[in-house]
């Protein structure tokens, strides 16, 4: 949907909104009910929110594999994976569905990037969210877990009042909830929305202050504000928005190991053995295949690895999926290139030196077949 006419949709909606006529006991009214414009000096919006890494097995239980969610390059990420016992007595993560996987990043990245806009439509059997790309939400606060879908994945998520508080929860995996409450407060008047990552039961947290009303600041940058408006609508933003878009077209991939530390070297892993095991897998997906690269769409690897008292190596392990493109950010008067993550899995292992290194490069492999069947699959 092109993001002015959006933008012309929300403001009129709101409008509506506001002129309706008040019932008669407009006294009692949502407070949370109108239209509202995130006011960024105001809030807390750290960039890196999101689920912990918990990658190092606990000392009173050696070998045992934790959830993880890991990033490359420093950055957290959005994938996850549980533990399972290996030939050998070794522990390592399975692949996680690609459902899970999605869930994670869409919420993370919807937590990290919030709606500049707001309407709320705030009835008793019903709350209706709408953001500024005309996008909206309906919740039902009634404490039952509900269905909805995001971008074509299902999430469950329960709803719920705490007062004059509207209590959204997102069920992202077992374990693994994020959190929403709605609030206002009446001097100035705000809406507080207050976001959390729980992971039994805690985590990272956000704070978002919207103010009443509708912005006008220009959706356009400042070359298109020169061009006459009849000659914008004749050339408007368009996208595929179908599921697995930004994976069709891809036939070249670079590939990128990090530099293995060397305690990773001590349990047996191989920076090129891995290079050349993945490549394969790529190139046998029929990708042309180019190493140590990471010029344009190319799979990035990551592996951390270090070794207990008892002599078991234990790596935290990750694929990703990267590309580069040109955004337009809030805080830039002109596009800007930035590197974005098209996929991720990451797992842990845990094992004796001997038989380390296969399991690790095994879980690597698993990961690295799946990106390439989803890109086979959205190419369909």
């Amino acid at each position: 949907m092109q993001r002015s006419y959006a933008l012309m949709c929300f403001v009129m909606a709101a409008g509506a909104l506001v002129l309706l006529p008040a019932p008669a006991d407009a006294q009692n009214a949502s407070p949370l009910a109108g239209a509202w414009t995130l006011n960024r000096s105001l809030s807390e919006l750290p960039r890196e929110i999101g689920f912990n890494v918990n990658w190092i097995p606990s000392s009173s239980s050696p070998g045992q594999s934790a959830g993880s969610n890991g990033g490359g390059r420093g950055r957290r990420g959005s994938g996850s994976a549980g533990g399972n016992r290996g030939a050998g007595g070794s522990f390592f993560a399975p692949t996680e569905s690609y459902e899970d996987a999605r869930r994670v990043q869409l919420l993370t990245a919807e937590a990290r990037n919030p709606p500049v806009r707001l309407m709320v439509v705030d009835a008793p059997a019903a709350v209706t969210i709408t953001n500024e790309l005309g996008q909206s939400r309906v919740l039902h606060p009634d404490g039952r877990q509900e269905s909805i879908d995001l971008e074509g994945v299902p999430v469950l998520v329960t709803t719920k009042r705490d007062a004059d508080r509207l209590v959204v929860v997102y069920r992202v995996e077992q374990d693994r909830e994020v959190r929403y409450t709605y609030s206002h407060s009446v001097s100035p008047s705000q809406l507080i929305v207050e976001v959390q990552f729980l992971e039994h039961g805690a985590g990272d947290k956000a704070r978002r202050v919207y103010e009443p009303g509708v912005g006008t600041e220009t959706l356009t940058s400042p070359a298109a504000a020169n061009i006459p408006a009849s000659s914008r609508q004749q050339a408007p933003e368009t996208f595929d928005a179908r599921p697995g878009a930004e994976l069709r077209g891809l036939k070249s991939l670079g590939i990128l190991v990090e530099d293995l530390s060397a305690q990773a070297v001590a349990c047996g892993l191989n920076h090129d053995a891995i290079e050349t095991a993945l490549s394969k897998r790529l190139t046998d997906g029929g990708f042309a295949v180019h190493k140590n690269s990471d010029d344009d769409t190319y799979v990035y690897v990551n592996v951390m690895t270090t070794t207990l008292s008892n002599g078991t190596c234990v790596s935290r392990y990750d694929a990703f999926l990267y590309t580069h493109a040109t955004a337009n950010l809030s805080y830039r008067d002109q596009p800007v290139l930035v590197q974005v993550s098209l996929m991720h899995r990451g797992g842990i292992g845990s094992s004796a030196p001997t038989a380390h290194a296969a399991a690790v490069a095994r879980g690597l492999e698993n990961y690295v077949d799946l990106f390439v069947t989803q890109i086979h699959d959205a190419n369909k």
